[in-house]
């Protein structure tokens, strides 16, 4: 088991939850994608320390799991289409322990940009040489923070604005206020060719509410990741989209998930208004 000597920040412990999901959503017989990657990420983070551990506990969280699982199946099917449809590039705002360059079919000259928090990146890039792996694609990381300019970053290590791109927002405008997802949102379409993609996840607004009806003073404990959360997107996300230059087009996680044949169990409805949302540059 590998182990890294970078620490991960708060927000970045998210995402060893959400690689201990995909874990063990990899080992079903019946699994909706296979990520052989997520557990070497799950253990290299475990090794460090209580805070690490805690994360990992949040992977058996019924509601959590099940969100995880289907967003994660969505977004791969999402880009890979989107690949196939002339996409040879794809960024992935706020990448976290994502193994996409890694275990997904991309086509041949595909580059895809990971963009992330410095820390998040370095803890991932000791896991990834600790482990040797290599991606299956042309993998350029970008330390950014998204709540600053992370375009011009982006265009100097080498994305083309004027080549059709697939952005991919998993799990990550919930960490965003409203404000700031909206700049996103605005500079992703300005950066973008029309026909390009856009997959984005959008939390649920009913867990928020109960979780700070529960916590007037917000405190919060390990692992209590709702904490984090700023912002859930606007009710009527197309139009939002839509006045940023996006079509939309916007699901929710039960139509979803009973789509891949993993309808919601009842201790999973926790997070039954989460919605997925796949956009196309008009």
């Amino acid at each position: 088991m590998s182990d890294s000597g970078a620490a991960l920040p708060a927000v970045g412990l998210t995402a060893v939850g959400v690689a201990a999901i995909r874990a063990a959503e990899s080992e079903r017989s019946e699994r909706l994608f296979s990520d052989p990657f997520a557990a070497g990420f799950v253990g290299a983070a475990s090794s460090r320390n209580r805070l690490e551990k805690s994360a990992e506990r949040r992977g058996r969280r019924p509601s959590l799991a099940a969100w995880v699982v289907v967003r994660t199946r969505f977004l791969d099917d999402l880009v890979l289409d989107a690949c196939a449809r002339g996409c040879l590039q794809v960024v992935i705002l706020g990448a976290g322990l994502d193994a996409r360059a890694f275990r997904l079919d991309w086509p041949d000259n595909l580059r895809l940009f990971e963009l992330d928090l410095p820390q998040v990146l370095d803890f991932k890039q000791q896991v990834v040489r600790t482990e040797g792996w290599h991606p299956a694609c042309e993998r350029i990381t970008v330390p950014v923070d998204l709540s600053d300019d992370w375009g011009r970053p982006l265009c100097e290590a080498g994305f083309d604005p004027g080549a059709p791109v697939a952005w991919l927002a998993e799990g990550l405008l919930a960490y965003l206020s409203p404000q700031v997802s909206d700049t996103l949102v605005a500079h992703a379409a300005e950066l973008s060719v029309a026909g390009s993609r856009m997959g984005l996840t959008l939390a649920s607004a009913r867990r928020m509410r109960t979780w700070r009806e529960a916590h007037p003073d917000g405190a919060s404990t390990d692992g209590d990741y709702v904490a984090l959360w700023r912002s859930t997107g606007p009710d009527q996300a197309g139009e939002w989209l839509s006045s940023h230059g996006w079509r939309a087009e916007v699901f929710h996680i039960t139509e979803r998930a009973a789509s891949y044949g993993r309808p919601l169990e009842q201790d999973a409805r926790g997070a039954d208004d989460a919605r997925l949302v796949d956009a196309q540059r008009c």
